[in-house]
Order: structure tokens, then sequence, then C-alpha cells
């Protein structure tokens, strides 16, 4: 097949005077080289594009391919991960990973979360604050904890973000609105483990690849898997396949999640225990990060056995069912 490649280069905003944080989701050349040697491993031809502006102008230029593999991130908007989607679906082009609708649910969390929970998935008790005074109407018991509705990667995602007390809710939400320019979701504070869960398929063929524990080093940023923590995982973070029976229990919930918000292909759902040792979703990511070795999925995917290659090639033999 004739596979193209979408993607964000951090490189590329970064010289547009973008700084670090804004750019933590982009992609490094290493992997998109990964990539693109990952698909051609499978015997396909391979064009890189780039980001939604260069498939805009390629598609304008008549340019077509079977499938493209899209991870592109988008800089800004609640649907800034489903503009290469909406622009292939557009122009009657598969691609990988989940679709428009999915993208937009799963960024703007208290949507995703309100969406599971009316379907019986376990997640913390949340709520969606937008200017401080609303604070004055949450009734959710301490902690809490508090981040910006529509990020990844970590970003707003700091020690700062628990609160202990009722009254220093507002400064907390104040700070972070101003910040990220954008609400924030207060929830249930979860004080127990934490896995990211690995799913692969579509529907019904969807299954578990495994659960991976996020354990904070001495050293990280504590009580959280922070911006800072995933942005120096080498050396603040330990990751260990977990295989007891919180971890199957958390693999579980996710799966399920999994098929009631439609993703498609491949994902991987943020999960916390409470207090009793019972997971809770936290977050799901139908645009998992691709570097072989700094992202959670293929970190995963090592662990379990399953090469970089393979993984690719589910991801591509998952979206050809669609074609």
């Amino acid at each position: 097949m004739r596979i193209a490649l979408t993607y964000d280069l951090r490189e590329d905003y970064l010289a547009q005077g973008y700084g670090e944080e804004e750019t933590a989701e982009f992609d490094q050349p290493s992997t998109i080289a990964a990539l693109q040697a990952a698909i051609a491993h499978h015997g396909h031809g391979v064009e890189r594009i780039g980001n939604v502006r260069a498939l805009t102008r390629a598609l304008a230029a008549d340019r077509r391919w079977d499938l493209v593999f899209n991870i592109a991130e988008g800089l800004y908007g609640f649907g800034r991960e489903a503009q290469v989607p909406a622009l292939l679906e557009a122009h009657g082009i598969a691609c990988t990973f989940s679709d428009t609708l999915v993208m937009s649910v799963c960024l703007h969390k208290g949507i995703a979360k309100d969406v599971l929970r009316a379907r019986g998935i376990a997640t913390p008790a949340s709520v969606v604050i937008e200017h401080a005074a609303q604070c004055a109407g949450v009734h959710l018991a301490p902690p809490l904890f508090v981040k910006p509705v529509a990020e990844g990667t970590g970003k707003g995602v700091t020690p700062a973000g628990i609160v202990r007390r009722l009254q220093d809710l507002p400064a907390v939400c104040t700070s972070l609105i101003a910040r990220y320019r954008q609400p924030v979701l207060v929830e249930t504070y979860l004080p127990g483990r934490e896995f990211t869960v690995g799913v692969l398929g579509t529907g019904a063929r969807a299954r578990v690849l495994g659960a991976l524990e996020v354990v904070l080093r001495p050293a990280a940023q504590p009580g959280v898997y922070s911006y800072d923590n995933k942005e120096h995982c080498e050396e603040l973070v330990d990751y260990r396949l977990a295989t007891d029976g919180a971890a199957r229990r958390a693999e579980a919930v996710a799966l399920d999640a999994w098929r009631v918000i439609g993703g498609r292909d491949v994902g991987r759902i943020d999960m916390r225990c409470d207090e009793a040792g019972a997971p809770h979703l936290l977050e799901i990511n139908p645009l998992p990060g691709m570097h072989p070795q700094h992202s959670d999925l293929p970190i995963l995917c090592t662990q379990i056995g399953m090469p970089y290659e393979d993984l690719v090639g589910a991801i591509i033999d998952s979206a050809c069912e669609r074609l």
C-alpha cells in the first residue's frame, strides 16, 4: 500500500518561537524515522507529509494514498487532534487511530468522563470549572486534583494541583485557567497505584495488551505523574509490567471504556486506584505517543515482548479493516 505519514515535528514549532511546554506533545525526528522504518518493514511505501497544513497542501495538489498513518496532535482548540482525521474524512481517505468524534470527546476530559460515567465506567467524581467563582459550588470532599481540561503529556499536572483544603481551590483554578487559557477539571484525588493500560484493536476485536504500573522514584515530583516526571522519565520513573489482581481489574475497566467511547486501532487508558485499591479511569488517550523508547505504549509493548514493528503492523492491520 501507499501510506502517508502525518505528524507535528517539535523542532519545527520551536523554530517558530513556540515554547518547550507548548510543544511537549509533538514528535522528535527519531520517532518519525522509526515509524517510517516500521511501516516500510511491512512492505508498504511511505511518504512523509507533516502537519495539517502540509496535508492540506498535498491534498490540494491532488496527492492521494491508500492509508494515512496519523500521529498529528494539532496546536490549538478542543478539536486539534481531530483536524487531520476530519480533513481526510472529507476526502474519503482512511487513517489510523480514532475518528473525529472520539478524538474531540477524549481530549475534553470533562465530557469524556461524563460519557463514561453514564455508561457505568468507574472514574473519580469531577466537575469542570471555567472561572474561579464556580469553585463556591464545588461540593466534592478533598483531597482534590486540578488539571487543564484538554491537555496531554502531563501539561499542567504538578503536585501543586493536589488541593487538600477547599479554600485553596479558587487560587489553584485561577492559576491554571490563566496559564493554559482553558477550563480546568477538578476531580477527587486518588492516592493509590497508577497504571496505564494498552488496548489494541477496535470494537469487539479490541484486546488488552497489558497494564504498565507507573512507579515514581524518590527524586520525582511526588503524588502525580507530572509533566516534569514524564519529560525526565528515564531518571524519575520506573515502569513495571503488572499482572496482579488490581492490574487485571484495571485492564477490564480500560477495555470496557475503550469500547464504550468507540476507540479504534490502539489507545492508552490511564488508571489510578482509590484507598481500597479499586481502579478508576483518569483519561483515555486515543492518540498515544509512539516514540519507541520514551512513550508509554511502546514501553509497555517492549515489556510484553512485542517488537515496535509488530505494534505498528497491528495498528495498520486494524485500520485496514475499514478500507
